[in-house]
Order: structure tokens, then sequence, then C-alpha cells
């Protein structure tokens, strides 16, 4: 089931020089009269915001990032992280879990560990990673590959902010876990951005195992 959800996404950004560097700084809100599944600040806790110039992305090291597993949830379920960058699973907790992807190219299978530091994967393309647990069906998770260092997760008042952009425009994405990307082209403008999002009811996407095989206790037909 779906069902269709405006963001009004404020962006308030200092017109970029060709020498300067500038930042865009926003707000993103449920619209009022909707009635989401999960609270307006979910939402926008699950929400990244990210920017390409452009120009030179800048430096995009690779940086270390971790997803733990906690009560049977992938804690953060969204992360973001640039090519290059390894992201541990811990599992901090007292069963076994599997974690695993086939979203090529960056596919990976962790196999079956108990609780600890767990292994990390390093992730050279970018693009968006579904991470799954081949125990639990209900397990999820995202790793959002950006091939620039401008990104930032949405705080749970909505606001974000981007510094130290380089000069020149570029264009700004907004990316839910639930829903089709929404991107423009931002040369510096000030002003309200209506967007509009189909977000899936669903928290967990039908899938199969790593195998292949629906899960034994999914009674829906995965894919």
């Amino acid at each position: 089931m779906k069902f269709r959800i405006a963001f009004l996404v404020v962006l308030c950004a200092t017109a970029p020089t060709v020498t300067q560097a500038w930042e865009l700084t926003g707000s993103v809100r449920v619209a009022d009269g909707v009635e989401p599944a999960e609270s307006p600040a979910a939402i926008a806790a699950a929400t990244i915001v990210y920017f390409e110039p452009d120009s030179s992305s800048g430096d995009t090291s690779p940086t270390a990032v971790d997803v733990a597993m906690q009560r049977k949830e992938f804690v953060p379920r969204v992360a973001v992280a640039t090519p290059g960058s390894s992201v541990r699973f811990p599992n901090r907790d007292p069963i076994l879990h599997n974690v695993f992807s086939v979203s090529a190219p960056n596919e990976f299978d962790l196999g079956l560990y108990r609780s600890g530091e767990g292994e990390a994967v390093m992730f050279e393309q970018p693009g968006v990673v579904r991470v799954f647990c081949n125990v639990h069906h209900s397990m999820v998770a995202y790793v959002l590959v950006v091939d620039t260092p401008h990104f930032a997760r949405v705080g749970v008042d909505g606001s974000f902010k981007l510094t130290g952009l380089p000069p020149g425009g570029g264009r700004l994405t907004v990316w839910h876990d639930r829903s089709e990307p929404w991107s423009r082209a931002i040369e510096g403008s000030t002003g309200p951005v209506a967007v509009d999002l189909t977000i899936d009811r669903a928290r967990v996407p039908r899938h199969a195992n790593k195998f292949g095989k629906p899960y034994a206790n999914d009674r829906r037909r995965a894919y």
C-alpha cells in the first residue's frame, strides 16, 4: 500500500560566487493534513539530503560507518557513506544474525555470527545498498553511497545544513528509503520548494533471502 505525502522543503542559500564557498540550509516537514504511518519526526530522521556540485565535489575520503543490530533491528535504518568507505555491522543482540545484500555492484554476505563487532564491508561504487538479515525477514537497512562529501541527515525537527559548498551551482537531492528520490538544480536561489513524494507504507520491502527463496516465516511471495 502506498500513500502520497507532501514534503515542503524550504531552501535558504547564500548565492554562490566564482571564488567563495557557500552554504545551503533548509527544513523538511510533512504537509498539513497528511497522516503518515510514521511520525513526522521519524520520517525526517530517515531522510537524507545531499548536494552534487557542478564543479569538483571536494574531499570524498572514505569514512568508517557503523550499522548495528539491536533488538532485531538495524540501527540506524539509513546510513550514508562515500565510495571506498567501510561499513561495519556489529551484532548487539544475544542471537545469531546473517547480514547480506544483493544490491549490485555492492553485494556481500557476512554469514552467521554472534554478538561482537562483526565484519566491515567496503563499498566501492555509488548507489543504494539494501541490507537484510538472512535469519530475520523483518530486518532492513539502507546504505546510501554518494560520490560527494556534501550530505546531511535531516534532524528530528526537519532542519538540515550543508556547508563549504564549492563555487557554482549543483544538484540537490532529497532521499527517503521508501520513496523515489527528488532532485533539482540549485543556483543559489531562495524560497519554498514543494516536493511531492510517494511513500510506501510497508517499512520492510518484499524480498527474498540470500538464496533467492522466500523466508520460512513470510507468507507473501518474495521477489
